[in-house]
């Protein structure tokens, strides 16, 4: 308790700081919001010096509490805009392709071939090595329909 009571503004700063460092390291955007949190009490203690480590604690909890929730706000307002969206969404990216099955469609299920890999899919009942369309993704499975071969595309 009587370590408590030596916290100083310079304390809360450098707490700050390790918490910005732990976010560089392990990106999570919640370190940091209390990592400016804690930089902000140090600011408010050394405005208002003598304050006790009771109150500095509260001061810290309560603009920890505001500050990730103001963070979480302003990021979900301005989405990361990427030049490939669907990089980690393999799936998407066959969206609209033509692929062959490699065995049949039995009671809505089978598999094809896409690039390296294999994928399940969901559809009307096929034979093996009939065309399909992929047309969504549901989980990791691709969700596929005949192609028509008057198709356009």
């Amino acid at each position: 308790m009587e370590a408590l009571e030596q916290i100083t503004f310079w304390h809360w700063l450098i707490a700050g700081t390790v918490f910005v460092v732990i976010e560089i390291l392990l990106p999570g955007v919640v370190f940091l919001w209390v990592g400016i949190a804690a930089g902000v009490t140090g600011l408010v203690l050394l405005a208002v010096p003598g304050m006790s480590w009771e109150t500095q604690f509260l001061v810290f909890a309560v603009l920890a509490v505001i500050s990730v929730a103001a963070g979480r706000n302003w990021v979900k307002r301005r989405p990361t805009v990427s030049d490939h969206p669907d990089l980690n969404r393999r799936g998407r990216r066959l969206v609209g392709s033509v692929l062959s099955l490699e065995g049949p469609i039995v009671n809505g299920a089978g598999r094809v071939k896409a690039g390296d890999g294999t994928w399940k899919v969901k559809g009307r009942d096929l034979p093996a090595g009939a065309r399909v369309r992929v047309t969504g993704v549901e989980g990791a499975t691709l969700l596929v329909e005949k192609e028509d071969s008057n198709h356009a595309g």
